[in-house]
């Protein structure tokens, strides 16, 4: 008898494992009444929007989103690290079997003031599903800007004439934390409006290049300033630090004016990174490698002109004769 009664509670108790086993799988098979469900992982109130070769880059608020498989009536909200609910988006709105649910959080609390930086989450609430779900997609507030170092640099020269030879400037620099760095170029004139790199991947260091253009165009001749700044995933701005002048320079003279005596020799400095350089002065004409130029002045005394080309460019010089 108590054997019988042994097997008996043996049977009931596997009988007993294979109910809740059953009701648990049938609970995995069960389809969420959400799909599609897309959060933002990171942003900042404080981001700001930088555009650069047809990206954007910075988020100003994080946006919950997804769809409902059934018509619903919702509360959703965002909860901190202790369970506390820090902000509603909205509380007892309806919406039809298939909507696209969009709530959106700029950062603030339900008081009024900002969040603090940490992580929070999504939750929402379904009132005719009667489930409340905490969505697995944690939000990062983040509103410190990185660091920025870059080593200060001496004038440098450059000459973007796609020759190869010093068409780039360039300079490593490091952060306190992953992200993209960005170089400002302010134009030396109301010519051009001011040119912003940056960079593709957020990472610890990096290299700034300028290649010299405006929106695809040589930039003119002249002196420009360059600052280093950096973004990161939020879109907090490191603020910009000032760094080097680049002088934008095709080809230049030692001097604009030159006076000498009827068929003399006189000297001038040619200032260019091409390899040979062409003159031309009253009817006269040549080529000579970069550096000085030794020519010889007209026999009759006058004003005349002396063009120098390089690479594509003209610089000019008075050639006095008396």
């Amino acid at each position: 008898m108590a054997r019988a009664l042994s097997v008996a509670l043996v049977l009931a108790l596997l009988a007993a494992t294979a109910v809740a086993f059953a009701i648990t799988e049938g609970a995995k098979l069960q389809r969420s009444p959400i799909s599609r469900t897309s959060v933002t992982k990171v942003f900042s109130p404080d981001a700001v929007i930088v555009r650069s070769g047809g990206a954007e880059y910075g988020t100003k608020v994080a946006t919950v989103s997804f769809r409902l498989r059934s018509a619903e009536k919702l509360d959703v909200w965002i909860e901190n690290g202790h369970g506390d609910r820090v902000r509603t988006l909205f509380s007892g709105r309806s919406f039809a079997r298939g909507h696209q649910v969009v709530a959106v959080w700029d950062g603030f609390t339900d008081d009024g003031t900002t969040a603090p930086d940490g992580t929070y989450q999504p939750v929402v609430k379904l009132d005719r599903s009667h489930r409340t779900i905490l969505l697995p997609n944690p939000i990062s507030l983040d509103t410190v800007a990185p660091k920025v170092a870059v080593p200060k640099s001496e004038h440098r020269v450059i000459s973007p004439d796609g020759d190869g030879h010093a068409d780039t400037f360039t300079v490593h620099y490091r952060l306190d934390e992953p992200a993209r760095g960005i170089l400002r170029v302010l134009p030396a004139d109301a010519a051009h409006a001011e040119q912003v790199e940056v960079t593709r991947f957020q990472r610890l260091t990096g290299t700034l290049v300028w290649n010299g253009k405006f929106k695809g165009s040589p930039a003119r001749p002249g002196n420009y300033v360059l600052y280093a700044a950096a973004q990161d995933t939020a879109g907090n701005l490191a603020k910009g630090t000032p760094f080097a002048i680049v002088q934008v320079r095709y080809i230049a003279l030692g001097r604009t004016r030159v006076v000498a005596k009827p068929g003399a020799r006189f000297a001038l400095r040619v200032s260019t990174d091409a390899p040979t350089v062409d003159w031309q002065l009253h009817g006269r004409s040549g080529a000579a490698p970069r550096g000085t130029l030794h020519l010889r002045a007209p026999k009759s005394p006058g004003v005349y002109h002396l063009y120098v080309t390089a690479a594509g460019h003209a610089a000019q010089c008075t050639v006095v004769v008396a």
